[in-house]
């Protein structure tokens, strides 16, 4: 068997014009959908990201601001930032940049942005509505796998969908999608034993774990489908995933590449949250 690569960027583009006309049904009554990304200290992978959340703004029609603050900026100005942002009327959305610098706050950071322009549905208000199934936003990771699935009609019903990672931006919630959506979800983590036999009991394996290779060939069912949400870059420079594609490509079913994959979906699914964001906050306008 050779697996089907599911390609993000056909994926992204498709979805990205369906947000722009959205955006420009939106436009038409009156109202731009905005976001403000702000980026605090000089971590390159971030900074990036940010270039390219600004270039989908403008692809997409929306408007966009930036602020780029020194390592040195105090937790005070930059959560008095936010407040500021939370007041305008053009922002529809608010995105910081994770990480930040060692002295401030990450819970503090999302704790200050108003949950209805938590685009990045990190507040716990809006952490709480994932789990109960009642959301608006939900993590930009996890929602574009999930649109993945769907482009390529693979139904998590009725399934075992493993998850390795139980992190807050992506393990966790992308468990709880996939629960909603009728899967029979694991979790699994550095603790978890006998880590192989429960990959290959996967139908749906989703690698978060941020280690280059992790996954292998002989931790995957014959004909599962394998989602690779890991970004690492090896020390030669090259960016890979935590799945070897090369070995597990022959097992698979489907398989999402690195770089080409679940990345390129992640801004686009900011682009869907904000545009949403937008939508709610201009409803009776």
């Amino acid at each position: 068997m050779s697996a089907t690569m599911i390609s993000g960027k056909e994926i992204s583009a498709k979805l990205r014009l369906s947000v722009k006309a959205q955006a420009d049904a939106l436009r038409a009554k009156g109202v731009v959908p905005g976001l403000a990304v702000i980026l605090a200290g000089d971590d390159p992978a971030s900074a990036i990201y940010v270039r390219n959340k600004e270039k989908a703004c403008e692809e997409c029609g929306f408007y966009s601001e930036k602020y780029v603050l020194p390592a040195e900026t105090s937790q005070d100005e930059l959560l008095s930032l936010i407040a500021k942002l939370n007041a305008d009327p053009r922002i529809h959305g608010i995105l910081c940049q994770l990480p930040l610098p060692a002295h401030i706050s990450e819970q503090a950071v999302i704790l200050a942005i108003d949950p209805a322009k938590d685009v990045d549905a990190f507040h716990p208000v809006n952490v709480g509505r994932i789990m109960t199934g009642d959301y608006d936003f939900v993590p930009c990771t996890p929602a574009g796998v999930m649109a993945m699935l769907d482009e390529c009609g693979i139904d998590p019903k009725g399934k075992h969908c493993v998850v390795v990672g139980r992190s807050n931006i992506v393990g966790k919630p992308m468990s709880m999608l996939l629960l909603h959506r009728h899967g029979t979800v694991t979790i699994c983590h550095s603790r978890t034993k006998d880590l192989a036999d429960v990959c290959r009991s996967a139908d749906i394996l989703v690698a978060a774990v941020g280690k280059a290779g992790f996954i292998t060939a002989d931790m995957v069912k014959e004909g599962a489908v394998v989602i690779d949400v890991g970004i690492n870059r090896t020390a030669e420079g090259k960016v890979v995933g935590d799945v070897c594609t090369a070995e597990v490509a022959e097992k698979a079913s489907y398989l999402t590449p690195v770089p080409g994959g679940v990345g390129v979906m992640t801004i686009t699914m900011l682009m869907q949250n904000t545009l949403k964001a937008a939508e709610k906050q201009s409803a009776g306008v």
